[in-house]
């Protein structure tokens, strides 16, 4: 007989596998960075380009197999009751957001603007890190960080406080700020920069929309913006 204080053997299996699959997932957006930025340069011969993929890489792991199980069902499966003006965002989201990326790779490949010197560049790439360890601190502590804009009742959905949530109301997408507008930079394009600052905007525009549902639906919330001033950049907003 088990022990209760012992993972069953079949928990453990099933476990590995829920975080394998997370990973895989994750890998799906990865490969279809890479694809849009190699496509687009013509080359593989990209070194900031692999840094990005290889970052990216790193955080899907990591965050994979150390975020809340429930978590990592909650991001491979299609849920019920995401908002329609959300997925319209996401879709919006999706396909602004690799606009960067191509830009940036025709960019590489065609010469069309000057190049951004290379400390600029490592200055971009260390901002790029800080943005992918604040989103990734965020999906970790957030059992609630859903693909989708919705309160999770079947869950039993509460407020998180804690860890980066003491400092903004949404640090993942604050993360996801500061990646979206480093990464064309570190790819050495000025002209992929107006592309990012628009994803960047979308970005403004979701947070603010969450915000006003989670203020609307999930109990103490509210509370909880008068704790937390702030819903994306410290100070300002």
């Amino acid at each position: 007989m088990t022990s209760p204080d012992i993972p069953d053997r079949a928990d453990i299996m099933n476990e590995r596998q829920l975080r394998l699959r997370g990973i895989v997932f994750g890998l799906i957006p990865v490969i279809l960075m890479g694809a849009v930025l190699f496509l687009s340069a013509g080359t593989i011969f990209w070194p900031a380009a692999w840094l990005i993929l290889l970052l990216v890489f790193v955080a899907v792991v990591v965050v994979s197999l150390t975020c809340s199980t429930d978590l990592v069902m909650e991001r491979t499966k299609k849920q019920a009751g995401a908002k329609d003006w959300d997925a319209q965002l996401v879709r919006l989201m999706n396909l602004v957001g690799l606009l960067p990326l191509l830009v940036a790779g025709l960019d590489f490949r065609f010469g069309l603007t000057d190049q951004i010197t290379l400390p600029v560049q490592v200055g971009a790439f260390v901002l790029f890190i800080l943005g992918y360890c604040l989103f990734s601190w965020a999906m970790i502590t957030n059992r609630f960080f859903s693909l989708v804009v919705r309160v999770q009742e079947e869950k039993g959905h509460t407020v998180i406080t804690g860890g980066p949530y003491r400092f903004v109301r949404h640090p993942g997408y604050a993360g996801f700020f500061i990646i979206v507008l480093a990464q064309p930079v570190i790819l050495g394009s000025i002209l992929a920069i107006i592309p990012a600052i628009i994803t960047a905007g979308i970005i403004v525009i979701r947070t603010s929309r969450e915000d006003a549902t989670l203020q609307a639906e999930l109990p103490g919330y509210r509370e909880f913006t008068r704790q937390v001033r702030y819903r994306l950049i410290p100070g300002i907003w």
